[in-house]
């Protein structure tokens, strides 16, 4: 049974920094694109950034400059690291597969100082 495990969100000040984590167990990230997701309070779930199988990433126009999305083959994890945070970034945070439609539990991420 596939299992996507998010972590390393948290509280932190506008125009810092963060590091989110997607490890990955019943499936390997290189053979499927995989995708960050946002949902703030009151909002619907919204793409953020993907990769896909060859490694070709994507982001939505908000993100993109200040989020970098990889993965770690050897670990079978996905990242997002997200650079020069705004408070509109505060939102839940979680990892899809999106052919499969596997989701993790999420990791919620506050922006405010």
């Amino acid at each position: 049974q596939a299992q996507l495990v998010e972590s390393g969100g948290g509280l932190v000040q506008p125009g810092g920094s963060l590091r989110l984590s997607c490890t990955v167990s019943g499936f390997s990230v290189s053979a499927h694109l995989m995708r960050w997701y946002r949902q703030a309070p009151g909002k619907e779930r919204d793409p953020v950034a993907s990769i896909t199988r060859a490694g070709v990433t994507s982001y939505a126009d908000s993100v993109k400059g200040r989020f970098t999305i990889s993965r770690d083959n050897a670990r079978n994890t996905v990242y997002l690291q997200m650079n020069s945070l705004k408070p509109e970034d505060t939102a839940e945070y979680y990892c899809n597969n999106f052919v499969l439609g596997y989701w993790g539990q999420g990791t919620q991420v506050t922006v405010s100082s």
